[in-house]
């Protein structure tokens, strides 16, 4: 990869609700510091925002167009790394990632679309690999908190137990905002996909659909609400767990099967105990208004007051062989979908261009690429916490 771009981080797609988050955070955080721009359809739509967010005046705007190849390739041979929150990605991103590709372009999304993604997997990995760019899906919520939070156990693992565990329980205990209207309309764009294309439905339903030529153990679905005694708690299924999983088995994969190759993981919601828990795990595993037609729309999002409100808790418990187990958290202090999402793409673009300079191309997910590095900086600058417990 050219180490003499002209910027650090290209931000395509600030004009966007997400994206626009990312760019006002880059203007309070790294402004002096880190050599960005603002990238997306309208120069007029990118001078507004920067106006608005109170970015300085001069900071560079760039006009591309995923409609337009060229104006991809001359935006992609400026930047060390594109951060795109332009989704749903199965629409509208594949022009994007093979442009970062075939230029040696780091390149960090949001993406929540598995069955998408194991088709860039299958299309682009060689060209990223012979050109030296690291492609990083999933870093936002989807997966981050998960995908680095099953590594970050599995050290406390081995220190604790000896060896890695080969069975994780990902458990949201707490969790305040919304999803994304990107999220919803991934999910739409997903379905009348797989309605078209059975293979897509064959991809969605397998948890290693991103480990190409490798099928592990058999995984629990997590579709039923249940007690889990060990817990005290009712469980009901969580709507992330579908493209989490199988983040967190490509992570394993990529690392070449350190959690073991019949490693086994699942997440649910904790609701808690009693009548009350059991009802509030049904009326958790029956709410589908993220895919009716009431819910978020792309650019549409919570106000400055719900993000700040916002924010999630997850624990994860790692079972050893014999029965014993260790347990870590992590936490964010912003809603899950917008106000912290926007902060782990930022580091994770910056991650990837000055922390983890020598790792080769590829296509990643954030565990597989800069574990270590990525948690210190999110500890530090984007409000997530990581922590043994127990």
């Amino acid at each position: 990869m050219s180490h003499d771009r002209e910027f650090d981080v290209i931000m395509y797609g600030s004009t966007g609700y997400t994206g626009r988050l990312v760019a006002e955070y880059l203007a309070q955080n790294y402004t002096g510091d880190v050599r960005w721009a603002m990238a997306g359809r309208s120069a007029e739509k990118l001078a507004a925002v920067r106006d608005e967010i109170g970015a300085p005046a001069d900071t560079p705007l760039i006009v591309a167009d995923a409609d337009d190849p060229e104006s991809l390739a001359d935006m992609v041979a400026r930047a060390k790394c594109i951060a795109t929150t332009v989704g749903p990605y199965q629409l509208y991103g594949e022009s994007l990632l093979a442009a970062c590709a075939a230029g040696g372009t780091d390149y960090v999304d949001l993406c929540g679309e598995p069955a998408w993604m194991r088709q860039m997997i299958d299309k682009y990995e060689a060209p990223a690999k012979e050109s030296g760019a690291r492609i990083v899906f999933s870093c936002g919520f989807d997966s981050i908190p998960f995908d680095l939070g099953v590594w970050f156990v599995q050290q406390a693992a081995e220190e604790e137990l000896g060896g890695p565990a080969s069975r994780i329980k990902g458990r949201v205990r707490g969790m305040q905002g919304t999803f994304s209207g990107g999220t919803a309309a991934s999910l739409k764009a997903t379905m009348a996909a797989a309605a078209k294309d059975p293979k897509i439905i064959q991809l969605l339903m397998n948890p290693f659909s991103l480990t190409p030529g490798f099928q592990g153990a058999d995984q629990p679905l997590g579709n039923k609400v249940e007690f889990e005694a060990d817990l005290d708690s009712w469980v009901a299924p969580f709507i992330m767990a579908a493209i989490n999983t199988r983040n967190i088995h490509r992570s394993n994969f990529l690392l070449g099967h350190p959690y073991g190759e019949d490693f086994v993981y699942d997440e649910m919601m904790l609701t808690g105990p009693g009548e009350n828990g059991e009802a509030m795990a049904n009326a958790v595993a029956g709410d589908n208004s993220l895919g009716g037609d009431d819910g978020p729309k792309p650019g549409e999002g919570p106000s400055k007051e719900e993000r700040e409100a916002g924010f999630y808790d997850v624990l994860f418990v790692a079972e050893g062989g014999d029965g014993k187990r260790v347990m870590a958290g992590v936490t964010g202090d912003k809603d899950p979908g917008y106000g912290s999402t926007s902060k782990m793409i930022a580091e994770s673009a910056l991650c990837l261009v000055r922390d983890v300079t020598d790792a080769p191309g590829g296509i990643y997910t954030p565990a597989a690429v800069m574990a270590a590095p990525l948690i210190e900086r999110l500890e530090a600058k984007a409000g997530l916490t990581f922590k043994r417990e127990g």
